[in-house]
């Protein structure tokens, strides 16, 4: 992967001297879906596919892109001194969002790079390329200039600038499992607090296979703010009695107690989601630390219908993938995974049913909406390093 990033590098810039090479990882959240923003828990892993970077200073202010995943769209040239959004700079609004953060925090940039950036993440899957790019720019920053920030901090400068500079409303996991990620294990993170711990992922013949519906969504659009603008309607309804900061304070039964202060219907499916992910999140992560794999699968099923039901997320395409998934014997549990509207699924299934579960999900989608999708047998990485 470097010899060929290298290569590409030197084709589009005339050299390679003096080039440093990167990776930061996605992720896949295993249960916890629409709870970062709602003061929940999430439990992601970091994944060993993800975005590399090559990089090199100039003795200028010039900025030069270069993406190998969008090779036609050819170098896009900015400065270190205009780093303001815009639509024209397209994908690159993601790293140049974040050295836009690194200077607001006084991390001032001192020159211009060469940049050369390839993903092998699928593009609008839900395992969080944008995250994947906004962690590597930060440690490739931080690696480059000596800036004193920790992968924690790299975290939340990557979710500012989605949130502030591409207004996309996310809360923090996937650049908190980006920048966290620990080979073998899923990260149990509280997001009210940042407080975390690891949980090691041992699947003792089991597989972590991931099935891309191959349905893109842009979460930038209404959807998910809308969605993260009603829970946030509802938990001040609830705060009009109850002393809780967020929808994660609550428990089921409080929940059911109290659930008739939001007046809106659909609002309140979409907090009762919140809170019940939350406990369910909470639930597999013991599951998982005591080996009870079967319980964590059925945790997982039970997170799918909320999130297709509930909170109105899914979409058929994903519903049918589950759907055969659940029918064959040797799969624990699957859902949907990422923000929603297409992207991913996540199953855990035995190892002799795997191909049968390729072959099944494979003909039924074929049968329904003359697609194929894609299959990702995945293993639990590291996070972001210089190669």
């Amino acid at each position: 992967m470097k010899d060929r990033i290298r290569e590409c590098f030197k084709e589009k810039y005339g050299y390679d001297e003096g080039v440093s090479f990167y990776f930061a990882p996605g992720r896949v959240n295993l249960i916890g879906e629409h709870t970062d923003y709602n003061g929940g828990h999430v439990f992601p892993c970091a994944l060993s596919i993800g975005t590399y970077a090559a990089a090199a200073k100039r003795d200028d202010d010039r900025l030069r892109f270069f993406s190998m995943n969008f090779a036609d769209r050819g170098i896009f040239e900015s400065s270190v001194k205009d780093l303001s959004y815009s639509e024209e700079a397209g994908w690159t609004n993601y790293p140049r969002g974040v050295m836009w953060a690194f200077e607001g925090r006084g991390l001032k940039i001192p020159c211009g790079l060469d940049i050369v950036i390839y993903g092998n993440i699928p593009n609008g899957s839900g395992l969080s390329s944008s995250a994947s790019l906004e962690v590597l720019t930060g440690f490739m920053l931080r690696d480059l200039f000596g800036f004193d920030v920790d992968n924690k901090e790299l975290a939340l400068i990557g979710q500012y600038s989605e949130n502030k500079y591409n207004g996309m409303n996310c809360g923090i996991m996937d650049q908190f499992a980006s920048a966290m990620g620990k080979k073998d294990n899923a990260i149990f993170l509280d997001t009210a607090t940042l407080e975390y711990e690891y949980a090691p992922v041992v699947l003792d013949g089991m597989k972590i296979v991931v099935t891309n519906s191959k349905v893109k969504h842009s979460l930038v659009d209404s959807a998910y703010n809308e969605r993260r603008s009603s829970c946030e309607k509802a938990l001040s309804e609830l705060q009009s009695v109850l002393p809780i900061k967020t929808l994660g304070d609550l428990s089921e039964e409080e929940f059911e107690k109290n659930k008739d202060l939001i007046k809106d219907k659909d609002r309140q499916k979409k907090a009762k989601h919140a809170v019940y992910e939350n406990q369910r999140t909470i639930k597999a992560y013991n599951a998982l630390k005591s080996g009870d794999i079967v319980l964590f699968g059925k945790l997982m099923n039970e997170s799918h219908v909320s999130l297709r039901d509930d909170y109105d997320v899914s979409c058929k395409e994903i519903d049918v993938l589950v759907s055969e998934a659940w029918k064959v014997e040797g799969v624990m549990g699957s859902r949907i995974t990422g923000g929603g509207f297409g992207g991913c699924t996540v199953s855990i299934v035995k190892d002799g049913a795997v191909e049968e579960f390729k072959a099944r999900l494979a003909k039924a989608y074929k049968e329904q909406f003359d697609m194929e999708p894609e299959f990702y047998v995945v293993s639990v990485g590291d996070g972001p390093g210089k190669l």
